[in-house]
């Protein structure tokens, strides 16, 4: 079985809140493509910049993948 995709803004491909990045990641599309995209779409639907901040309001972050931690051997 295959593990559904999500949509999340990215932790490190971000120029301003990481939802472009995200969006790049979800649709494996280069990041930067989107962004030019988006500044293109922008001038004729102002709009744009709304929808680019509802997005970075309701799309979740990236989970961080940090491994479960372990007990830290005793100090000597």
């Amino acid at each position: 079985m295959s593990e559904q995709k999500r949509l999340y803004r990215s932790r490190t491909d971000r120029m301003i809140g990481g939802v472009c990045g995200g969006l790049g990641k979800f649709l494996d599309i280069d990041p930067t493509i989107i962004r030019v995209v988006v500044a293109i779409i922008t001038f004729p639907f102002p709009a744009t910049i709304l929808a680019y901040f509802v997005m970075l309001l309701v799309v979740p972050e990236e989970p961080l993948d940090v491994p479960p931690s372990s007990p830290l051997p005793p100090a000597q």
